[in-house]
C-alpha cells in the first residue's frame, strides 16, 4: 500500500512537470522575443518560434549549432562564447547590444540579456538568454540625438537660452546662456527669486501679468514677451525677447518650455537709427532749401522736406510722386537737361544743374539749382537718389546794409533806409561785414566814409574781387575833396553821395539806391560764355576740356576713369547748359571763355588708344 501510495505520487508529480513544461513552452512560444539556451560546448540547447524562424530553420536543424556552425562573424562569435563562458564559470548575469545580420536577411541590433540556470547540486547547466530587436529603439534615440545637436548648434548660432519652468513647485531649469543674460555664472543656482530680481523695476509688473496669462488654463498657454534685465554680478543692462508656452493636464498648468534671446544690439541698433532719423527730419524740416529722395529704380520720389510747399506752392501730398509725372512741372526747355544730370546720377555720379520750374498753384516761374546724389548700399549700388534743390528765383531787393564805425550815425542812416520802405542791417566794421558778404541776401551797401575812408573803400574793392554782386553806395562829408570820389568810383562804387544836412538825406540816399537797385537787378541769365561756363559741374567741366583737346568719348572716359556712356551723358549736360546746337557751336562757346587746346593734345600729336 505504500509503495502504491509513492507511485501514485510520483505520477502526479511527473504530471505536474509535464504540465509546467508544456505551460512554459507554450509561453515562450507566444512571446515576440528571441529565447534561447546554451549548453556547456556553446550549442543551442533550447531555441523557442521566434528564434528559429530568425534563422529559417526547423527545431531538429537549428539545435545543436554552435555560432560558428551557424556562420557568425569570427569576431562577433567570439565575444559571444566568452559571455557564455564566463557565465559558466562565473554564475554571473551579463547584458550587452550588438548587430546581427541572420541567414535569412535580417538585420538589425539585438539587445540580449543571459544568466545561469543551476542544477539540483547548484553547478550552472544551462546558460538562458532573451534578445530584442532594438533597431527602432536605437533610430529613435539616434534621432533624438541629432535633434539635440542640432537645437544646441541653432540655439549657439543665433544666440537663444532654452529654460523650463515648473508652475506647480516654481522650479526653474536655465542653460549656460540664459545665466550669462542675467549676469551669472554657468554653474549659479536660479530661482524665482533670482529671476524676478534681474529684471527692470518698471518691467516687472508687465512681465508678471504676462506670466500669469500663459498659466491661464482659460488661455492659448502662449508667452510672449520683451523686458530689460540687469545683470546680477556685472551690472550690465540687458533687453531680453522671449517667448515660450504652456502645456496643461486636467485643467491645470504642468509645464513649460520657452527660448530667449538677447535682443541689446538691435534695440540700440534700433535707437540710433531713430536719433538719426529724428536729426535729418529736424535739419530737413527747418533747412530753406528743398531736400528729396527717390528711388530710381521705381521712377519714384519717396521724401521731400518742408521747403517743398514754399518753392513749388502746393503741399507735399498733393505733388506728384511719379517721377514722370514730376517733371512735367518743369519748364519744356529744361526738362531735357533734367532727364540727363538725373541719368548720370543713378549712374553713380553727383550732378548739379539749374532749371526752371512752373509752379502748378499759379504758373510762376522759379529757377532753381538741384544739387543730386546717388545713395549707395553695402555693396557699392545706387538704390537711391537723393538732392538739395536751391531756389534762385530773384525776389524783390529791399536789403540794405550800413557800414559805419560810429554807431550813432548808423543808427540815423538805418532810420533813412527803413523810412523809405527797405530792411536795414548795421555793421561796425568793414571787417565784419566782409566776413558775411558771401552769404547775405541779394541787396545794397551804403558806406559811411567820414568815419574812416581807407576802411570803407576796401569795401567795393573786396566785393569785386570776389566776385560778390552787392552794388556800394559811398557817403561822405560835405568838406571831402574831388580825389575822394575819384577814388570811391575808382574802387567800384556805383554812387557817392555828399551828406549836406538831415533834410537832403533821404532824397539823396533814395535815387543813389534806386540806381543801386538797378544794377543789383541785372539779368542773371544773359551772362557771357565765362559766365555759363562757370557754372558746370567739375566733371562736367572736365568732358568740355576734353571736347576741346579734340578726345572722343572714349577717349576722355579713359582719361577720367569713367564710363563712355557716362561721358556721353556729361557731354548732352553741357551742351544744354551752353545752349549749344552741335559741337561746333560748344567749342565756340568753350573758346571764346578762354578754354584752348592743351599743348601737345592735339589731333596730329595724339597717340593711339
Amino acid at each position: 500500500m505504500t509503495t502504491s501510495n509513492g507511485g501514485a505520487a510520483a505520477l502526479a508529480a511527473d504530471a505536474e512537470r509535464a504540465s509546467r513544461s508544456r505551460f512554459l513552452e507554450a509561453t515562450l512560444s507566444s512571446i515576440p522575443d528571441f529565447v534561447y539556451a546554451f549548453d556547456r560546448q556553446r550549442r543551442f540547447a533550447y531555441a523557442n518560434p521566434a528564434m528559429l524562424a530568425l534563422f529559417g530553420l526547423p527545431a531538429a536543424q537549428f539545435l545543436g549549432k554552435t555560432f560558428e556552425d551557424l556562420d557568425y562573424p569570427p569576431e562577433l562569435a567570439a565575444l559571444l562564447n566568452g559571455h557564455i563562458d564566463r557565465i559558466f564559470e562565473e554564475g554571473v548575469t551579463i547584458e550587452d547590444e550588438v548587430f546581427y545580420r541572420s541567414p535569412t536577411g535580417y538585420a538589425a541590433y539585438f539587445s540580449y540579456l543571459r544568466g545561469p540556470i543551476r542544477g539540483e547540486d547548484g553547478l550552472v547547466e544551462l546558460v538562458v538568454g532573451v534578445s530584442r530587436d532594438t533597431s527602432e529603439r536605437r533610430a529613435m534615440e539616434e534621432a533624438l540625438r541629432t535633434s539635440e545637436a542640432r537645437l544646441r548648434a541653432a540655439t549657439e548660432l543665433v544666440g537663444i537660452g532654452i529654460y523650463s519652468w515648473d508652475p506647480a513647485t516654481g522650479a526653474l531649469d536655465w542653460d549656460e546662456r540664459l545665466r550669462a543674460m542675467w549676469g551669472l555664472p554657468a554653474d549659479a543656482l536660479v530661482d524665482m527669486a533670482v529671476y524676478e530680481a534681474g529684471i527692470h523695476p518698471d518691467d516687472l509688473p508687465h512681465v508678471r501679468e504676462a506670466i500669469a496669462a500663459c498659466a491661464d488654463p482659460a488661455g492659448d498657454g502662449r508667452y510672449s514677451v520683451e523686458y530689460r534685465v540687469i545683470g546680477r554680478d556685472d551690472g550690465v543692462m540687458r533687453h531680453v525677447a522671449t517667448a515660450g508656452r504652456t502645456t496643461f493636464a486636467d485643467g491645470r498648468p504642468v509645464g513649460f518650455i520657452g527660448a530667449a534671446m538677447d535682443v541689446t544690439t538691435r534695440r540700440r541698433a534700433e535707437a540710433e537709427i531713430r536719433a538719426s532719423e529724428a536729426q535729418f527730419r529736424g535739419f530737413a524740416a527747418n533747412s530753406s532749401n528743398l531736400i528729396w529722395i527717390g528711388d530710381p529704380a521705381a521712377r519714384a520720389i519717396i521724401y521731400r522736406s518742408s521747403a517743398f510747399e514754399r518753392i513749388w506752392g502746393i503741399p507735399a501730398q498733393d505733388a506728384a510722386k511719379d517721377l514722370s509725372e514730376w517733371i512735367k512741372d518743369v519748364h519744356p526747355d529744361d526738362r531735357r537737361q533734367v532727364e540727363h544730370a538725373l541719368a548720370i546720377v543713378a549712374a553713380g555720379e553727383v550732378s548739379q544743374f539749374e532749371y526752371r520750374l512752373i509752379r502748378p498753384g499759379d504758373g510762376a516761374i522759379r529757377w532753381l539749382r538741384d544739387t543730386s546724389f546717388p545713395i549707395l548700399d553695402d555693396s557699392g549700388a545706387v538704390t537711391r537718389i537723393g538732392g538739395i534743390i536751391e531756389d534762385l528765383t530773384q525776389e524783390d531787393l529791399r536789403h540794405v546794409y550800413v557800414v559805419s564805425s560810429e554807431p550813432t550815425e548808423a543808427r540815423k542812416l538805418a532810420s533813412v533806409v527803413r523810412g523809405m520802405g527797405f530792411r536795414a542791417r548795421i555793421f561796425e566794421s568793414a571787417a565784419a561785414f566782409l566776413d558775411m558778404a558771401a552769404v547775405l541776401a541779394p541787396g545794397c551797401v551804403v558806406v559811411d566814409l567820414r568815419a574812416g575812408k581807407d576802411e570803407g573803400l576796401s569795401i567795393p574793392r573786396e566785393l569785386k574781387a570776389r566776385v560778390i554782386a552787392l552794388p556800394t553806395v559811398a557817403l561822405d562829408a560835405a568838406d571831402a575833396d574831388l580825389s575822394t570820389a575819384i577814388a570811391a568810383m575808382k574802387a567800384g562804387a556805383v554812387d557817392y553821395v555828399i551828406f549836406e544836412d538831415e533834410a537832403t538825406l533821404p532824397s539823396a540816399l533814395a535815387s543813389a539806391i534806386s540806381e543801386c537797385q538797378g544794377v543789383a537787378r541785372a539779368p542773371a541769365r544773359d551772362e557771357g560764355a565765362t559766365a555759363r561756363i562757370a557754372r558746370l559741374t567739375p566733371r562736367e567741366r572736365d568732358v568740355l576740356v576734353g571736347l576741346v583737346d579734340g578726345g572722343t568719348n572714349k577717349v576722355i572716359a579713359q582719361k577720367l576713369g569713367i564710363s563712355p556712356r557716362t561721358v556721353e551723358l556729361h557731354r548732352a549736360q553741357v551742351m544744354n547748359r551752353l545752349d549749344a546746337a552741335s559741337l561746333t557751336e560748344l567749342l565756340q562757346v568753350a573758346l571764346a571763355a578762354g578754354i584752348a587746346p592743351s599743348l601737345g593734345e592735339s589731333k596730329g600729336k595724339r597717340k593711339p588708344t
